[in-house]
């Protein structure tokens, strides 16, 4: 199949609040690629009306409804991320959809066309976790320091020191990712020296496959 063996997909990923936005917005706005994330599929899968939120609403009852019937977003996170067993249950509900739309989108013209767009990103937080990798050609991962981690996580989102470390123990842990990734980008100095690493990556897998 001409499509998927010439093109590049890269599966983007890291622990919360360590870079995967400064890196996928730079790669959209310097190298125009096609960015597609899972987030923005998650946050769909739960739309008013969907079966994934009506699931939720019976497993957990209207409380975890805001005024307009849409999903009250911080009572969900009290329940998934104070018990490991509700969150994966969520997730098992969610990931699928993500999943199918990621699929969607490898095949839909002209994103399948390599010549058009030889590189793909796909942006997954949960790409190892929710079992995603078999969708991409390569994994990124960006990491930075668990300090550096947390001052960013409680500066960004607000939360308690306690909130913050849920998040982050709810994902798995930054080095088994990293042990796993085709690319580890070190995002613990400037956003200038990330972008430096993204730039030899992006150019050392476009000269190995006979591009650029």
């Amino acid at each position: 199949d001409q499509t998927s063996s010439s093109l590049r997909i890269i599966g983007l990923t890291g622990g919360i609040a360590m870079g995967k936005t400064l890196v996928s917005e730079y790669l959209a706005t310097k190298y125009k690629l096609p960015i597609l994330d899972a987030d923005i599929y998650a946050r769909e899968a739960v739309l008013p009306d969907s079966l994934v939120l009506q699931s939720i609403v019976e497993r957990y009852g209207s409380g975890v409804l805001l005024a307009d019937r849409s999903l009250n977003r911080q009572r969900l996170g009290e329940i998934i991320f104070s018990s490991p067993a509700e969150r994966l249950w969520v997730e098992q509900c969610i990931h699928p959809h993500v999943r199918d739309r990621l699929v969607q989108a490898i095949n839909t013209p002209p994103l399948n066309d390599p010549q058009q767009y030889p590189i793909m990103v796909m942006v997954v937080p949960l790409l190892f976790e929710a079992r995603m990798t078999d969708l991409v050609t390569e994994t990124w991962v960006v990491t930075c320091s668990e300090a550096q981690q947390m001052e960013r996580l409680i500066s960004r989102d607000r939360l308690t020191l306690d909130q913050a470390q849920a998040r982050i123990n709810s994902q798995m842990e930054i080095t088994k990712k990293t042990i796993q990734a085709t690319v580890v980008l070190d995002n613990s100095s400037t956003p200038e020296a990330l972008y430096h690493q993204v730039d030899r990556y992006v150019a050392q897998r476009a000269r190995a496959s006979g591009r650029g």
